[in-house]
């Protein structure tokens, strides 16, 4: 047996972190004396320690902690435990030198905002557009949400829009020659830029993007668009809430079917956000998926999810393929909708009690 203090020594925790991951149900000792309450642990202990020790070196969450001591044994389960921390990780460090810079627009109003070169395909900028555009926000009350982020990474640019009850986020590829920087772009800019990439067959579109402006140049024509003075939601964040790393259910779907069923299916009128809308009830069950009537009770064994048809029809357009996947995870699950060869366009619903 090691007592509490050579198990901290050879595993590089302390105490107190000792006692903490005790409390914590994460790394208990195996014999806590009844009298003095001293802790004391087994040789076999000392190689989870020293994996907890590390975790905590780079960050990992409690629960991550917890969890990679559960599957210590299993190679491939740790290891998309320690991917998933380090893209986390990776997307905290892409939003801190964005803040990083903005704070030094804010001390410096002279200094040159920093910007940033892209060259890609005009088709795969148009289809990114297209695929988040139906999500923008429309409540003047929330002017943020009024337009697309355009949000650009090491080797392209990911766009996002999402008017609270619906997120769409889609990527585009490019050639990127500058830091990661992100503009907010107003809808009537966007569909400004969207208008100009139908122009130039087979030319490729140049994007000057800085904090303030986005510069759209496809075959000799130019358009400018002034970026909103809003920070944009953390989309990342909002989608590791909203979405399960492995959803319960994965759907291929036939977009033509289940359009034609929601167009002349059922719906309940609910009220919510102030507003009437109209509610269609998906059902999912060993048969697969389908629309429901709206006075179908709940039966056993099937799944039972509410989503605004509206929404869900735009998504489905968005989508642009014969074939989608929805991800479900039950009745008060956010919704995915994903196109099955490009995992970067992908639309989430918010589900309806029903």
């Amino acid at each position: 047996m090691r007592s509490i203090g050579e198990l901290a020594r050879v595993s590089g925790l302390t105490v107190s972190a000792l006692r903490f991951y005790d409390r914590s149900g994460v790394l208990t000792p195996a014999l806590v004396d009844p009298v003095t309450g001293y802790r004391w642990y087994t040789d076999e202990q000392v190689a989870p320690a020293r994996l907890v020790a590390g975790l905590r070196r780079v960050g990992m969450p409690l629960a991550g902690i917890a969890a990679a001591l559960r599957h210590r044994h299993e190679p491939a389960v740790l290891g998309a435990l320690l991917d998933e921390h380090q893209r986390r990780l990776e997307d905290g460090l892409a939003d801190a030198r964005r803040e990083l810079s903005r704070i030094r627009t804010l001390i410096d109003p002279g200094e040159r905002p920093m910007t940033t070169r892209l060259v890609l395909s005009r088709t795969d900028l148009a289809a990114a557009v297209d695929a988040v555009r139906f999500a923008v926000g429309a409540d003047p009350e929330l002017p943020v949400l009024a337009g697309v982020l355009f949000d650009v990474e090491p080797d392209g640019v990911r766009l996002v829009a999402t008017d609270r009850h619906r997120l769409a986020t889609a990527r585009a590829g490019a050639r990127v020659d500058g830091p990661a920087v992100r503009a907010l772009l107003p809808v009537a800019a966007v569909d400004e830029l969207r208008a100009l990439l139908d122009t130039g067959d087979g030319a490729e579109a140049y994007l000057t993007v800085g904090p303030a402006e986005v510069v759209t140049s496809v075959a000799g024509r130019v358009v400018r668009a002034v970026g909103l003075p809003y920070d944009f939601p953390d989309h990342r964040r909002l989608l590791r809430e909203a979405l399960s790393d492995a959803p319960t259910h994965r759907v291929p779907v036939d977009v033509l079917t289940l359009r034609a069923a929601l167009t002349t299916g059922e719906v309940l009128l609910r009220e919510y956000a102030g507003s009437r809308h109209e509610v269609a009830v998906l059902g999912l069950d060993a048969a697969g998926l389908r629309v429901l009537a709206a006075d179908e009770p709940p039966a056993a064994g099937v799944v039972r999810v509410g989503v605004n048809r509206h929404y869900l029809l735009d998504a489905l357009d968005a989508g642009d393929r014969g074939q989608l996947v929805l991800e479900l995870d039950g009745p008060i699950a956010p919704l995915a909708v994903r196109r099955p060869d490009d995992g970067d366009a992908f639309s989430v619903l918010m589900p309806i009690r029903l």
